[in-house]
């Protein structure tokens, strides 16, 4: 009876269940050269394209990179997310995996661990560029590397659940990829990326300001655009960070709602 016990109690928990499928996650992610070199550098070229485009003075050009490390990060959690769950749903993973002791907390652990590390190098290579193309600089004090926080952190939870939420609709990872892109490329237009706020009809504006993309991007903007002047830029004139955490905040319960109606196991023909 004592050894049967100590066996048990020497099994491994959730959590670090989940931090071993986490490993293998990143060892999966990074092993996928030509999807790492996609998935990570195509916000970073459409940075250098688009600011060559749209970006006419500096202050322009800061805001505009702000808000493309905010794309960027919502496309590693938001795209990146779903289109893999969808993968491993298509190829049998999912299945396979309900049939071992592996709870789903620990599979959705594993992503986290994920989404995090590939959202992180994300904004590491989108700062770089923007630091580099649109002299754009580091927060000078604790309190904007604070807003960083808790925006990167609340844009990518939020993200990454709808991402898998929505995931539930594609039944292969083409379809995924197109079900996943078309929302994120309209709300880029929506949402302060390409187009500032100020600029869209009212209309375009109040659909925008309904989902995280817009919120993100403004925090973003909050931490690294100037202080003297930038926020009058925005649709409401202020960085209003205490909606920025209300929205993407009532976004993740949300999204963890949709995922727990919405996640399967397999695909639809299974």
């Amino acid at each position: 009876m004592t050894t049967v016990t100590a066996r048990t109690a020497a099994l491994p928990g959730t959590l670090q269940i989940g931090l071993a499928r986490g490993a293998t996650e990143l060892r999966e992610f990074f092993r996928q050269k030509e999807f790492l070199i996609f998935t990570v550098s195509l916000p970073g070229i459409l940075m250098l394209l688009l600011g060559t485009v749209y970006v006419k003075n500096p202050a322009q050009g800061q805001m505009f990179a702000a808000s493309m490390i905010g794309a960027g990060i919502i496309s590693t959690s938001f795209v990146g997310l779903g289109v893999s769950v969808v993968a491993d749903r298509e190829d049998g993973t999912l299945k396979r995996l309900r049939g071992t002791p592996m709870p789903l907390t620990s599979y959705f652990l594993g992503k986290v661990v994920l989404v995090f590390v590939s959202s992180l190098f994300e904004a590491a290579l989108l700062l770089v560029v923007a630091m580099v193309r649109f002299d754009i600089e580091l927060p000078a004090t604790a309190d904007k590397w604070l807003t960083f926080a808790w925006v990167f952190l609340l844009g990518v939870v939020s993200c990454s659940l709808l991402g898998v939420a929505i995931s539930a609709i594609a039944n292969s990872t083409r379809s995924a990829s197109g079900v996943l892109n078309l929302p994120y490329i309209v709300l880029q237009f929506l949402s302060g990326v390409f187009i500032m706020q100020s600029a869209l009809p009212d209309s375009l504006r109040t659909v925008g300001a309904l989902f995280p993309l817009k919120w993100v991007c403004q925090g973003f903007r909050s931490v690294f655009a100037p202080d003297d002047g930038y926020a009058v830029m925005e649709a409401a004139g202020s960085w209003e960070l205490g909606r920025i955490a209300l929205v993407l905040g009532a976004w993740t319960v949300a999204g963890l709602v949709l995922v727990t109606r919405t996640f399967r196991w397999t695909t639809k023909t299974s």
